[in-house]
């Protein structure tokens, strides 16, 4: 479970808070929805529930504990991000060593890392793409890869910044399921930012509207 307590955030050099005393809980097994304005924060609150951003005041405990003390890689572990353009962050060879990079920096052994790179590879039907590099795949299948990726760390929350973006109705669908699936079978929290509102009304459990 995530929990955002009185949390306000300020850009530097920016004039107001772009958040100010928010409250949410984000719990497993459950789809979460943030949705709202242009410039109302969205993104803002999922860079520092990751981790990338810290919150000016208040405080976000991943199952109890205060993210405050914890740096980044730390926090990865725990919560998984994937951005609105997975380009962003895949830029290994080919699939397989994107989704063992960070196993590697684990320190995990040789044969454990094989064993849970072919897992995710196969939950995510990326089995046949193993070799391929990501600039030869679509989005839907890129974004596969980046879930693959940090669910592989062995994280149970995942935080999505726009994923049905750019995406058709097939890829859509295929993204929606997929989650589903993730919810269903790791009992991830997930939580994603959206302006999709039948995406939203489709697959997500409830949705949060930020004010502004």
């Amino acid at each position: 479970m995530i929990e955002v307590e009185n949390i306000s955030y300020t850009y530097p050099k920016g004039a107001a808070p772009v958040l100010k005393d928010l409250w949410a809980v984000f719990k497993r097994g459950e789809i979460v929805a943030v949705s709202g304005k242009n410039g109302c924060g969205k993104t803002t609150l999922t860079k520092l529930l990751a981790g990338i951003l810290r919150p000016d005041t208040g405080r976000i405990l991943i199952d109890g504990r205060d993210t405050a003390k914890k740096d980044l890689f730390e926090i990865g572990q725990r919560i998984g991000y994937v951005f609105q353009n997975p380009d962003r962050q895949l830029f290994c060879e080919t699939v397989y060593k994107e989704i063992t990079f960070g196993l590697y920096n684990l320190g995990l052994k040789e044969e454990q890392i094989k064993q849970k790179a072919n897992l995710y590879l196969d939950h995510f039907g990326l089995t046949g793409y193993r070799e391929d590099h990501h600039a030869d795949l679509s989005r839907g299948e890129k974004q596969r890869v980046a879930l693959a990726a940090v669910l592989a760390l062995g994280t149970d929350h995942l935080v999505l910044d726009e994923p049905a973006a750019a995406l058709d109705m097939r890829g859509r669908r295929e993204l929606g399921n997929t989650l589903l699936a993730l919810k269903r079978d790791f009992d991830c929290c997930i939580v994603l930012v959206s302006h999709e509102a039948d995406f939203m009304a489709r697959y997500a459990d409830r949705e949060l509207v930020m004010p502004g």
